[in-house]
This record gives structure tokens, sequence and C-alpha cells, in this order.
């Protein structure tokens, strides 16, 4: 995450502000979803894992999507 230059802040926004565009249900040991956020205008994508007896919440990664995997709204892979 630091090494993206992706700040805890910005984490925290995206976490509080972004979109689930994508869920992993079948992930383990927990089921995961994506999300996806903006910073300053920059997008940024967080895979989260989220444990559903303590309700506790892991941040698997977090990337700046490329446009040249994902579609223009970075909500879908090309």
């Amino acid at each position: 995450m630091f090494k993206r230059d992706i700040s805890t802040q910005m984490v925290e926004t995206i976490l509080e502000t972004g979109e689930i565009i994508k869920s992993y249900p079948e992930d383990k040991p927990y089921p995961s979803f994506l999300i996806l956020g903006f910073t300053n205008e920059k997008p940024i994508h967080l895979v989260v894992a989220k444990n559903s007896k303590t309700l506790d919440c892991v941040i698997v990664t977090a990337y700046i999507p490329d446009l040249g995997l994902w579609e223009e709204d970075f909500k879908e892979k090309k």
C-alpha cells in the first residue's frame, strides 16, 4: 500500500465513501469484496475481507487500477 503511494488516510476515506463493485463470497478465510473510491480525483481499488463473526475487516490490498486493464469507469475489467 505505502509502496504505491496510498496512505492510511486515503484507505479510510475510500472505506467510508467508496462503492462495492464486486463480491468474492467464496474467498477464504473470509469473504471479500472490491471497493472503488476516489481521492484527489485518483481512482483506488481496495480488496477487503470481512470476518462475518467478529465483523472485523482486513485490507488485503490497495492499488491504483490500470486503464490498460480496466474500463474507463474502473468498475469492470476489459
